[in-house]
């Protein structure tokens, strides 16, 4: 199962690069996704996995912010 999400995961994200051929702005995007992989010493997938997990735990956290209130 693991294999299969790890699969899944790495076809979306080189669909992503195949589209931005014809996006400027979603190509300065993989851009700089790609740079900072490169000073972190990760790979490419593994960045833009943390950027997207990050961003998930942001939206979530404020969500409970939101329902707390």
């Amino acid at each position: 199962m693991m294999h299969e999400s790890h699969t899944f995961f790495k076809r979306m994200v080189d669909d992503l690069v195949v589209i931005s051929q014809h996006d400027p702005e979603l190509a300065d995007g993989i851009k700089w996704l790609d740079g900072q992989a490169q000073k972190k010493g990760i790979s490419f997938y593994d960045m833009v996995f943390e950027v997207l997990y990050r961003h998930d735990i942001n939206s979530k956290a404020k969500e409970w912010l939101k329902s707390i209130n």
